[in-house]
């Protein structure tokens, strides 16, 4: 993670704020405000959603325009990732969730918010990631920074790496 820590404060230093070490994490799926039942349903959901450990390969640079958003993802999705991402969506609109269109389609690593007008330079070596499980987090977002609460967390079953 420290690789990519360090490509955080990078995207950050024109006035960005970074993402903080512990709060880096894959969003699948945003999904907005929810009421308390909701989390609780999501909670369920999530718990039935199953899947296999992957590993991930950050090898190029996005930006979200919104909010200022730089963030790093993969050119090739894993294959196990697409199915855990698809099956998951496929819950959430089951259960009559609406996936935020903006950040939810694009499996993606936060870097640095309020970024304004970013050079998004070529990633040369991969930034390599194992992924073992999936959370169900909360995310806040304050005047200075986001705060995140992981709410649940749920395994991937071991399997040889994709």
């Amino acid at each position: 993670m420290s690789r990519l820590s360090a490509l955080a404060q990078e995207m950050a230093r024109d006035g960005g704020r970074a993402m903080q070490p512990a709060t880096l994490h894959l969003t699948l799926a945003f999904i907005g405000a929810v009421t308390t039942g909701q989390v609780e349903a999501l909670e369920e959901l999530a718990a039935s959603v199953r899947g296999e450990a992957f590993d991930l390969n950050l090898d190029h640079l996005g930006f979200f325009a919104r909010g200022g958003i730089v963030w790093a993802g993969c050119r090739q999705t894993p294959s196990r990732q697409r199915r855990l991402s698809e099956q998951l969506h496929d819950a959430l609109r089951g259960a009559g969730f609406v996936i935020d269109p903006r950040a939810g389609q694009v499996p993606h690593v936060t870097l640095a918010r309020r970024v304004q007008s970013p050079s998004l330079p070529p990633l040369e070596t991969p930034i390599g990631w194992r992924v073992s499980e999936f959370a169900l987090v909360e995310s806040h977002l304050h005047p200075s920074a986001a705060s995140y609460r992981t709410l649940a967390r749920f395994s991937l079953a071991e399997a040889d790496t994709d």
